[in-house]
């Protein structure tokens, strides 16, 4: 009995939808890799640079007086905060430091280590040491909230005082962590955000900012103070994956620190937040912080800075005020 036997192995039809496939990954983070030196270009860094731990910090400072220090959240940068005003606004009366955190505008973002919260405020307090920063009004927006949290509890007697705006406090079940992770993944990230990340950011990037200032409407010139293609470099796409990937834990560790904060608390928030549930976070900080006030705007989402400016400003002068009067 003669038994033939085909030799295993791939279809001419498979290995060359396999061929087409690698092909058109290569071309795409070509494309994506030349999108963002093209952005790069047309945007250049707008302040200076501290190096702290090997690390290169990019960062804006204007004005004299008592410090303050702006602290963004993810998907955008340090640009957010002049796009919101509050950065020309408090400069008139302060000396004001906005930092690109690690992995986002021009700041490095290297991986010898962890980026979390912690990380990330350790390595701030370092850079603001460097530049002669002491005593600051801590801002922090959404996830940079987190970071103001890091530098009050690891620098107790560090900071004037805390102002915390639509920021995310107690550990949630969050689907967009889910989401988001997998780019934050070695290898199968590195692949995603060179390929997939950035064609699908492109598509639901103003739709995500609309959602981030809901109810409000967005800020006509939004993308011409924060440029999208900055916004959907590989790098931040980076950044922006891991952040989210630390955010719950962040939260979990800080939680048993509220009760030891002695610094005065300002928590700011927008009443149809869609990104951070007011009451589960910011009304429940509240209640922890007796010390702490807070304020919750109706026609407000989670970009909430845009809106209460004024109040913002406000809290940060008593701030200053008060503790220049000691």
């Amino acid at each position: 009995m003669v038994r033939s036997f085909k030799k295993v192995g791939a279809s001419p039809g498979t290995a060359g939808a396999i061929a087409a496939a690698a092909t058109a990954a290569v071309v795409t983070a070509l494309w994506v890799q030349h999108r963002a030196r093209k952005a790069e270009r047309e945007n250049p860094p707008a302040g200076r640079f501290v190096e702290v731990d090997g690390v290169r910090l990019h960062y804006i400072e204007k004005g004299k007086g008592a410090a303050v220090v702006l602290l963004h959240g993810n998907t955008v940068f340090l640009q957010d905060f002049i796009g919101s005003g509050l950065f020309d606004r408090l400069a008139e009366h302060h000396r004001v430091i906005a930092f690109d955190r690690p992995g986002f505008g021009y700041s490095e973002r290297p991986r010898d280590r962890l980026w979390t919260a912690q990380a990330q405020a350790v390595l701030l307090q370092q850079a603001l040491a460097q530049i002669d920063v002491e005593q600051p009004v801590l801002v922090g927006h959404s996830w940079g909230t987190l970071v103001a949290l890091g530098l009050a509890v690891s620098f107790p007697a560090y900071a004037r005082g805390l102002v915390l705006i639509s920021g995310y406090y107690y550990p949630t079940a969050r689907l967009d962590v889910a989401l988001t992770v997998p780019a934050a993944v070695p290898l199968l990230g590195d692949a995603l955000r060179y390929t997939v990340s950035p064609l699908t950011g492109r598509l639901l990037l103003k739709r995500t900012v609309k959602e981030m200032f809901a109810p409000a409407p967005v800020p006509e010139d939004f993308f011409d103070v924060l440029p999208r293609e900055m916004m959907l470099r590989p790098m931040q796409i980076r950044a922006e994956a891991e952040d989210a990937a630390f955010m719950v834990p962040a939260a979990a560790q800080f939680r048993h620190h509220y009760p030891d904060l002695a610094l005065p608390v300002s928590i700011f928030a927008g009443a149809g937040d869609r990104v951070v549930d007011v009451k589960s976070h910011s009304a429940r900080l509240h209640c922890d912080l007796p010390h702490s006030t807070l304020t919750v705007s109706r026609g407000a989402g989670h970009m909430v800075h845009y809106v209460l400016a004024d109040e913002i400003v406000d809290a940060i002068n008593l701030m200053a005020d008060h503790t220049d009067a000691k």
